[in-house]
């Protein structure tokens, strides 16, 4: 098996990488390769694109830190099940209409479902161990106050990424499974630093991540079950 790893910057999986790198195999002989997609979901879509085209995986994982809009605390773990698009429409009047509002598109599109890019590998999610929660993508970090109430109260993520949706799009389009696993640095509000874990958000990410990873290359012919998704025409992973 195949498995490309992905994160926006290389800071963020870097002792992911120091992992593999003394690690002389995997379990079963698999593969690992690593993108560092850059920052924003212009960057992470080619950069994503460009790697599937190179050599298709069988699993993509991204992995990074995030900002959070519930009291979750730095160095929470979580993975995504589904992503919004927070920014992709027209903000006016105080509200934010989306493509499907403005009748530019239909909210069950391929690859959307009811507006949403939903991970359909319901077993792959469950064995991560990790919460599932909705995240949004914006490209332009959420500091304003009425924008934050109106992203809590009509979208109602968890989370918040540049580069989640480039990921649940590319894939779906693709129909390679994948993974996108956050680790809360910070609450979402006025960016100050100063108040930001990224430490602590980096350490519990990648020490989770390598233990996943142990555990996904470990589990000989249950593999192939756990990269079998549950949407229509998104089955086919042989």
């Amino acid at each position: 098996m195949y498995i490309l790893l992905a994160s926006a910057t290389a800071p963020e999986i870097q002792p992911l990488c120091s992992f593999l790198e003394r690690s002389s195999f995997l379990p079963g002989g698999h593969e690992t390769s690593v993108v560092t997609t850059g920052v924003g979901s212009l960057a992470a879509t080619y950069s994503l694109t460009h790697s599937l085209i190179a050599r298709r995986p069988d699993l993509v994982i991204m992995a990074g830190i995030a900002g959070c809009f519930t009291d979750k605390r730095a160095g929470d773990l979580v993975v995504v099940g589904e992503e919004v698009l927070g920014d992709l429409g027209v903000w006016e009047d105080r509200q934010f209409r989306t493509l499907t509002d403005l009748g530019l598109q239909a909210g069950d599109s391929p690859p959307f479902s009811n507006g949403l890019l939903v991970n359909p590998y319901s077993k792959l999610l469950g064995f991560t161990g990790l919460e599932r929660v909705r995240g949004v993508t914006v490209n332009e970090i959420s500091t304003d106050p009425d924008r934050i109430r109106w992203l809590q109260q009509n979208m109602r993520p968890v989370v918040e990424s540049m580069e989640g949706a480039a990921l649940h799009y590319t894939c779906l389009q693709q129909n390679i499974a994948f993974l996108q696993i956050r680790s809360v640095s910070n609450a979402i509000g006025i960016r100050d630093k100063a108040r930001w874990n990224i430490g602590t958000a980096l350490d519990t990410l990648n020490s989770t991540l390598i233990d996943l990873l142990t555990r996904l290359t470990g589990t000989g012919g249950e593999m192939q079950s756990l990269l079998h998704g549950d949407l229509p025409g998104k089955n086919d992973h042989s």
